[in-house]
Parts: structure tokens; sequence; C-alpha cells
């Protein structure tokens, strides 16, 4: 949903109904649990954020509080949603001085212990959304050498006619996401 105003919480709400009863707009669900599909462009993205329980535990909470989004140009307008599978959140985005409203839906939940701890989640683009992919986010502490890292992997290509038109930007866009997110995560910290 495009606009040159920022949407109101009303018309947010109202498009996360909309976009709930939609399907995904691609049809490998669940692809960055595995291999990324054919056809698509991958982005990974991995930085460490420190060592020990401590990162780890501030890390988890920065990605359930969805602080990865928060950016500036770029916020999850459903930062009280709950890290839960079929939950569908809305990513706003300001560029070009236009408001673009972006409708994901959680594919998965990714919370497990072990030598590799683990929480994150993926989420998948529904009809009203700038691209159509999958992109996961997860916090991974490897107890072998205490290390603790954000990780984002990503596959997408464009859907909506501004985003191919203008597909170099989209990608200079999704590169900046990248660098930017794991900036936002590391400074909770």
């Amino acid at each position: 949903m495009l606009s040159f105003r920022k949407p109101s919480a009303e018309s947010i709400h109202r498009f996360l109904a909309e976009q709930a009863k939609l399907d995904f707009t691609y049809t490998s669900i669940g692809a960055t649990a595995t291999q990324p599909p054919a056809g698509y462009v991958v982005d990974h993205t991995r930085i460490k954020l420190g060592e020990g329980e401590r990162v780890f535990a501030a890390a988890v909470a920065g990605l359930r509080r969805w602080e990865q989004f928060h950016l500036g140009w770029l916020e999850a307008s459903s930062i009280n949603a709950p890290i839960e599978e079929g939950q569908v959140v809305a990513i706003l985005a300001r560029s070009i001085g236009l408001w673009w409203l972006n409708a994901c839906r959680i594919v998965y939940v990714v919370d497990k212990a072990g030598p590799l701890t683990e929480f994150g989640f993926a989420y998948g683009t529904l009809p009203d959304h700038a691209g159509s992919g999958e992109e996961r986010f997860s916090i991974e502490w490897d107890h072998a050498d205490n290390s603790v890292w954000y990780n984002i992997l990503a596959f997408s290509r464009p859907r909506h006619l501004l985003t191919k038109i203008g597909y170099p930007m989209f990608r200079r866009t999704q590169k900046r996401f990248g660098r930017e997110s794991a900036a936002a995560i590391q400074r909770r910290l």
C-alpha cells in the first residue's frame, strides 16, 4: 500500500485484516530453513554481536520487540505482535517521499537449545508487498566458542511495478537494510 502520508494505526489494522485472508506470493514456503529456491536473489547478513548468555538474551529480546526494524526510514508497524507462526505483520518503509506498507506472515519460529542455541523467525511476503520471498532473522549462541551472532537470510525478487522499474534502487535498499538492521540489534547490547 503506497501513500503520501504515514498510514494511521486504524488503516494499518484494516490493511493487516485484509492481508491476513490472503496467500503467500511465492511457493517455497519455509525455504529459508533449508535451501533458498532458484530464481530469487539471495542475501545473507551475518555479524558477531559479542559473547555469552547476556549478549544472547539481550539480542533475543531486541528481536522479539522487532528492533531490527527501528531504522528511521523503516519500522515494524506491529511491534506488539507476538513472534508466532501465522502472525501477520506490516513493515512500513519511507522512500522517495512515499510511505510503503508491506505485508508479511510469520512462516516459522526457531527456538532451540543445544551446542548451538538459536532463536529466530522467518516471514514471507503477502500480496501487498514490494517484493516476493522470505526473510529469516535469527540470533545464534555457539557454546563451543561462546560467540553470539545475528543472521539474516533472505530470498526475494521484485513484485510491484515500481520495484521492477527501480530494481537497482530496490537492491540498494535491501543491502542497506541488512547493514542497518545488524547495527540496530548491536545497539541493544
